[in-house]
Parts: structure tokens; C-alpha cells; sequence
């Protein structure tokens, strides 16, 4: 199956103080490249990122490995994001998409390839029985999950709906996302650029 990442990282993150497409963690990696080569270890073909609040200054921040996708109405909440990434996806041959949040910087490798060798045309990741990340979304599904989006509802209605293979993996890591700064913020550094 040819499976394409998604980074969703087109939030304002009020709560986080600013958008997390900028944010990095202690050693100055961009959390929008942590989760690039997350996915891209994991075995996805390509990496589509999402970005709006911001997008001009984070669009720095994204690894040559992976390719920009503009979310004008971004401020419409998580929908509009979704969307333009699967309307981006659908442009490419993919079979399914893998979507992450940008906020989870800590997300495993193994994460992902448990999630994509789970079988089937949805599934997503659960920790301790908690819904979580990653999600895997086959390309058939695409159109009605689209038109089921609205705000900052994500595809977790459809997905339950849908009857989504449920992938266990609080056993690889904590499955948390970041919604508010630990410390004070590091200024995220572009690929390449050494630390000083």
C-alpha cells in the first residue's frame, strides 16, 4: 500500500501561546521535522504538511523531504486542515493517508508501523484505550469523511462510525499531545542550520 503522511500543523494553538508549526523541541528540531521523519522512517512514501497560522515563517521550518500544503481557512478549525489535506493527497497516487498532529513530538516510529500494518482501509491508534495517534485513512474513504468535517471536530466520529481497526500502542509510548508550553519556547532552527 503507497501511504502518505499528513502533519496537521495549520492551528493558531491559543492555548499553547502560539502556533506549534513553530515550535521545536530542547535541541532546536522543529517539531514539524520531527514528525516529517517520523513518518517518513515509518515507511510513508511522501509527507504532506498542512500549515496557516504562520505559514509563511514555519514553511521554513519543513524539510525539503516533504511538501507544503497552504490552508487558508485554517482559522475554521481542525475540518479545514483535514481537508486540504486529503484534497492535497488526492492529487497524488496514495492508497491512504497517515495523519499526525503536530503536537506530538515524543510519537514512535513504531507507532506508525504498527498503526499501518494493521490491515485495512481506517484505522487508528489507541492508548490504553484512549483514541490517539496516528490515524490511517484509506484513500475510498476520503470523500465521505470530508463532508463530515466541520470546526474542530476531526475524523474520530467517522472513524468510530466507520468501525476503524483499533491499533493498541500505549505500550510504544504515552500517545499525549502538547496543548500548553512545559518551558519557555526554543526558537525552532530551519533543516540544516547548525545550533550556536
Amino acid at each position: 500500500m503507497n501511504v502518505c503522511g499528513v502533519v496537521l500543523a495549520a492551528g493558531a494553538g491559543s492555548r499553547f501561546g502560539g502556533p506549534k508549526a513553530l515550535a521545536s523541541l530542547p535541541d532546536g528540531t522543529p517539531w514539524v521535522a520531527r514528525a516529517v521523519g517520523t513518518l517518513l522512517k515509518a515507511g510513508c512514501s511522501d509527507v504532506l504538511v498542512a500549515l496557516g497560522a504562520g505559514r509563511s515563517e514555519a514553511a521554513a521550518l519543513v524539510p525539503a523531504s516533504a511538501t507544503v500544503v497552504p490552508v487558508p481557512e485554517w482559522s475554521g478549525g481542525l475540518a479545514a486542515s483535514v481537508r486540504a489535506a486529503l484534497h492535497a493527497a488526492a492529487m497524488t497516487d496514495a492508497d491512504a493517508v497517515l495523519l499526525v498532529p503536530v503536537d506530538t513530538p515524543d510519537l514512535s516510529v513504531a507507532s506508525c508501523r504498527r498503526v499501518l500494518s494493521a490491515g485495512g482501509v481506517l484505522a487508528r491508534a489507541t492508548y490504553r484505550g484512549e483514541p490517539g495517534h496516528p490515524v490511517l485513512i484509506g484513500r475510498t474513504h476520503w470523500a465521505a469523511l470530508a463532508s463530515t468535517l466541520d470546526g474542530d471536530r476531526g475524523a474520530g466520529r467517522y472513524l468510530a462510525e466507520q468501525g476503524a481497526v483499533v491499533v493498541e500502542c500505549g505500550d510504544l509510548w504515552h500517545g499525549r499531545d502538547i496543548d500548553e508550553p512545559v518551558a519557555p519556547p526554543v526558537a525552532a532552527r530551519p533543516p540544516g542550520q547548525p545550533l550556536r
